[in-house]
């Protein structure tokens, strides 16, 4: 998953994701099931957030597979696109993620005895190929998606007046620490000023948890 997460480290705005990717990573030999709700929870967190940024509107009755259509068309891609045959095979992805969620989850749905030792022998004669396929889908998957994204809507150096990186000496302090200093030849920046510089709204939220906390 280190290809994701660098990805998602790259634009600040996708750092939460960073939850459903620990868990995949922790449940994938111990429970798949787990790893699969978790990924199927990824592709769709990202397709909403795009739609939510382009104001697509998302209806609760939108199954997964229309949510990911939808987060194409949000990006850009009409339905007479070459690319409406590759959103039609993710939303297909999709739908077997869910079933085999459904086939091998202990979770999922409240099961008897029997159905339990099933679902559980299921999950563990998932073989490692197979895990690997599902993974590395779900990663490409939403590389592709994150990547188109941002490339239609770069996010530019910011500046609002609502907030000084002054005003929060003890934070920026703080993240220094964690994070240190970059060097580049001859010039240095610290931790703080490049999140401030470069990504206010990561900013913004580091910020608030850090009150909170």
């Amino acid at each position: 998953m280190n290809r994701l997460r660098d990805v998602i480290s790259q634009y600040g705005r996708w750092n939460t994701l960073s939850t459903y990717i620990d868990r995949i990573e922790t449940y994938i030999v111990t429970d798949f099931n787990i790893s699969i709700e978790n990924a199927k929870s990824l592709i769709e967190t990202i397709s909403k957030e795009i739609c939510s940024q382009k104001d697509v509107d998302i209806s609760s009755r939108d199954n997964f597979q229309n949510v990911i259509k939808k987060a194409f068309y949000a990006i850009g891609y009409q339905s007479d696109s070459p690319m409406t045959q590759i959103t039609k095979s993710l939303g297909n992805i999709g739908q077997q993620i869910g079933t085999l969620r459904n086939t091998t989850g202990i979770t999922s749905h409240g099961k008897t005895l029997q159905e339990l030792s099933d679902s559980e022998k299921k999950n563990q004669e998932q073989d490692t190929i197979s895990k690997d396929f599902l993974i590395e889908t779900v990663i490409i998957i939403s590389i592709f998606l994150i990547h188109s994204f941002e490339n239609e809507n770069p996010r530019a150096i910011s500046s609002d007046e609502g907030i000084r990186y002054e005003d929060n000496e003890e934070f920026n302090t703080i993240w220094d620490e964690t994070f240190g200093e970059f060097n580049m030849g001859n010039y240095a920046y610290r931790a703080s000023e490049i999140l401030y510089s470069l990504d206010l709204q990561a900013y913004k939220t580091e910020t608030i948890d850090f009150t909170d906390e």
